[in-house]
């Protein structure tokens, strides 16, 4: 062969996709998804069947579990140790698999997510309901392939005499797809096989009579019977599961929570230590102590409260933020004809009846060609007993057993079955008593195979067949429903006064977006001094707020953050704060350009205004964030655009937009309309080209406006000097107009007696104004210089100066 011939060119798409492609073949169908028959995995099955064929059943003692691995992996599934272990020992673990499906003895993990003890410690055999799965499995009613080495057989599914996928459930993840199906109560899931069997046409609805929804190991409280008629419908549906928490009295006139249930697959020691944390870090007010109390006896979670703490504020707390409260997803795929399919409900059901009937018909055709094997070897030995005599001198007269058997088929007219059971007739069975035995024996198997052939003949005695076993099953396994089912979803509401300790607090927010609250303590010992900040940075916010309340935060590109006071990390006066980019993703162009402390959302609205003179309207209602600490849109702000001014109004002001050409145009905030959310808004402002809005204020008829300029000029002017107008006009000049390097408008103030302004160039320097220190210009002056220009640059930045005597 030549090199040419040995390789192949092929595209490497072509190939990357042919392998991936039998990759997540493999993965679909030989490792990740259940098979909709008998529910189990290609290695759960394989573990079941390697324990059943060495006899390590529930009527037998335990064996090592090393012995049942290496069996595992040497006869019937080549890959690691340790997956193998880890599907046997979750089989064995009662808090993950409602009816378990082996029995182990010595550590097989905990609820706490602790592993199993290694597996040359423990030891397992097939629960008992386990022989239900594989009851039959002799009788050849599944389908056998060669093995991976092809030394020995293994069944391509189980008999699964019950619905065991419905029953234990299943979750994996593989290529493209994964699967979550919950666990049921055996007993209901057998009485909904029952209804679909009497009732092919059965729908949802009639179903989830005896069906009523899932039933965790864990038990715990289902919410949303609606997400779980969807998950029965189409096989994706949403609940909540929350844990089982009773509100006990103690003593001292105080109050305990008592979780005696958690939602299924949540860890308890995680759930314990995050409960703790929030009690540690004072995120909730009312928690003395968090202690579980779990011992054999049972799961025991006991939150004792504070004296005068509200038990239902600090349990809707619990649901809200910790996995005491969690959302199930059904998402129920499983290998159907050997492809993955989303199944309801009906489906489910239909796959198992289904595959019940060819494996009761697959049984019934054994028995039956079995008894018909039978009752043809008893008719030749009553014949033999008849002539006894003739068939002893025949078999004597005999050279060999080949001979004998010959002789008699030939003088006899006997079959060769009948005849090699003849000759292998022992002596003691040559008693007159035996044909009695014979003929009640061939009585009996008359019956049996007539019975055997009505089964085979008709469907309706077939099902009757499934049904009845499937009843014996139940009433045999059956036990008591462990989870409660709700109707509703409660919709959890957290009153934030009493969870969170009322505290006044000062809260600072930097323009380059360090965060930070201080208590009144910190804040004392520097007498509102020595406030970390680098020194390129300045205070964007500095107020006195409550704990209570909330900070909002918008950014220039239209978002906000909505933080609940409490939640802001607590930091000392003299160390910088937390960079706002750190506790929720942002855009690394994205900055803080407004600050706002809010107590009420009940009242006041949010005006917003871009650099490209868009003025949006929205109530501060829509604020009021249920998701807190993440970036949410506060306004739709289109490409090339950016937010440049947040203002919160009552609904009756006047608005001052100017720009960077000096215009300047005032109009009532009622000419905006109220829209929601994510709205755009409207045009506030006509601007020439390239001309955009530089600052926007809330003035009265007595305010002073204050106007800084690119040359360093600043000058003051009433209110007044614009007459009020509509929006999105041209708006009045504020700046007199020169051929030869014209002022520019750098920002516009709102002036009151005590403030002081900061005007920086672009050279770093910096001069401070004060409002009292102006006097007022007509709009048509450029004011006086502040700044030498040629010397320290042009100014590129004004802003209020904020100072401590403020707050």
């Amino acid at each position: 062969m030549t090199a040419t011939e040995r390789y192949q060119d092929l595209p490497l798409e072509e190939v990357l996709g042919d392998r991936f492609g039998r990759y997540s073949k493999y993965i679909i169908q030989e490792r990740a998804l259940p098979d909709a028959r008998d529910g189990l995995k290609p290695v759960q099955r394989r573990i079941l069947y390697a324990m059943h064929m060495e006899g390590n059943t529930h009527l037998k003692g335990f064996r090592k579990s090393a012995k049942t691995v290496g069996n595992v992996i040497g006869n019937y599934h080549p890959h690691g140790d340790s997956s193998v272990y880890e599907a046997m020992v979750r089989m064995s673990q009662t808090w993950k698999v409602r009816n378990r499906l082996v029995e182990m003895h010595g550590n097989n993990g905990s609820i706490d997510g602790d592993p199993a003890a290694a597996m040359r410690y423990t030891e397992a055999r097939l629960s008992a309901i386990s022989g239900e799965l594989l009851r039959d499995i002799e009788s050849e009613t599944v389908d056998h392939i060669p093995n991976f080495d092809d030394t020995s057989e293994e069944p391509v599914v189980l008999p699964a005499r019950y619905p065991n996928l419905l029953v234990n459930g299943s979750t994996g993840i593989s290529a493209g797809y994964a699967t979550e199906i919950p666990p049921h109560h055996l007993g209901e899931v057998i009485d909904a096989a029952v209804m679909k069997i009497e009732k092919p046409d059965a729908t949802v609805e009639d179903l989830m009579t005896v069906l009523k929804g899932p039933d965790f190991p864990t038990g715990g409280i289902i919410q949303g019977v609606e997400g779980i008629e969807n998950a029965y419908r189409t096989g994706k549906g949403k609940i909540v599961i929350r844990g089982k928490v009773d509100i006990e009295d103690i003593r001292g006139a105080k109050q305990q929570l008592v979780i005696t249930e958690i939602p299924y697959e949540v860890n308890k020691s995680v759930l314990v230590k995050k409960m703790d944390e929030y009690r540690a870090d004072k995120k909730v007010e009312g928690i003395a102590e968090v202690r579980d109390e779990t011992d054999r006896t049972g799961l025991r979670i006991v939150v004792e409260l504070k004296k005068e703490a509200d038990a239902n504020g600090v349990l809707n707390f619990l649901y809200k933020n910790t996995d005491l409260q969690v959302h199930y997803n059904f998402n129920m795929v499983a290998i159907h004809k050997k492809r993955p399919m989303l199944m309801g409900l009906n489906d489910l059901l239909e796959a198992y009846i289904d595959h019940q009937k060819e494996v009761v018909t697959r049984r019934t055709k054994f028995d039956y060609d079995k008894a018909i094997k039978r009752k043809h070897i008893v008719e030749g030995l009553i014949k033999a007993l008849s002539i006894l005599d003739q068939v002893i001198e025949t078999i004597r007269a005999s050279k060999d057993k080949k001979d004998a058997k010959q002789n008699l088929e030939e003088r006899y007219q006997f079959t060769e079955a009948q005849a090699e059971a003849i000759v292998s007739l022992q002596l003691y069975r040559l008693t007159n008593t035996d044909v009695t035995a014979l003929q009640k024996e061939s009585a009996e198997l008359d019956a049996k195979i007539t019975q055997l052939e009505a089964i085979l003949t008709s469907d309706s005695k077939l099902l009757s067949v499934i049904k009845k076993e499937l009843k014996a099953i139940k009433k045999q396994y059956t036990d008591s429903r462990r989870s409660v089912i709700e109707h509703e979803i409660e919709e959890i509401k957290i009153n934030m006064e009493v969870l969170v300790a009322s505290e006044d607090v000062y809260v600072s927010v930097t323009k380059d977006g360090y965060i930070k609250r201080t208590s009144p303590r910190s804040y004392a010992a520097s007498n509102g001094n020595d406030l970390a900040m680098k020194d390129t940075d300045r205070m964007l916010t500095l107020q006195h707020i409550n704990t209570t309340d909330s900070l909002l935060l918008f950014t220039n590109k239209g978002n906000y953050i909505h933080f609940p006071v409490h939640m802001l990390p607590e930091i000392r006066w003299k160390d910088l704060g937390q960079h706002f980019s750190s506790i929720v993703s942002a855009d690394r162009d994205e900055e803080i350009i407004h600050a706002e402390g809010v107590s009420s959302f009940d009242h006041d609205s949010l005006i917003f205004i871009t650099r490209n003179g868009m003025v949006k309207k929205s109530e501060l209602s829509l604020y009021h964030a249920q998701r807190t600490a993440r970036t949410l849109v506060a306004l739709n702000v289109k490409k090339g655009d950016e937010v440049i001014a947040v203002h919160r109004t009552n609904g009756r002001q006047t608005l001052m937009l100017a720009t960077r050409f000096g215009y300047g145009l005032r109009f009532s905030e009622e000419e905006v309309s109220v829209v929601g959310q994510r709205a755009a808004g409207v045009k506030g402002i006509n601007l020439k080209d390239g001309d955009y809005v530089v600052a926007a204020v809330i003035a009265d008829e007595s305010d002073s406006l204050i106007a800084v300029t690119h040359r360093g000029a600043v000058k003051k002017m009433a209110v007044t000097e614009f007459e009020k107008s509509s929006r999105a006009k041209r708006g009045l000049i504020m700046l007199r107009e020169l051929k030869k390097n014209p002022h520019r408008l750098v920002n516009l103030f709102k002036a009151d007696q005590p403030d002081q302004f900061v005007l920086e160039t672009n050279k770093g320097q910096r001069a401070i104004i004060h409002a009292k220190q102006l006097r007022n210009n007509d709009r048509y002056s450029n004011g006086s210089f502040i700044i030498d220009e040629n010397e320290k640059g042009n100014v590129d930045k004004a802003w209020r100066n904020i100072t401590t005597e403020e707050v």
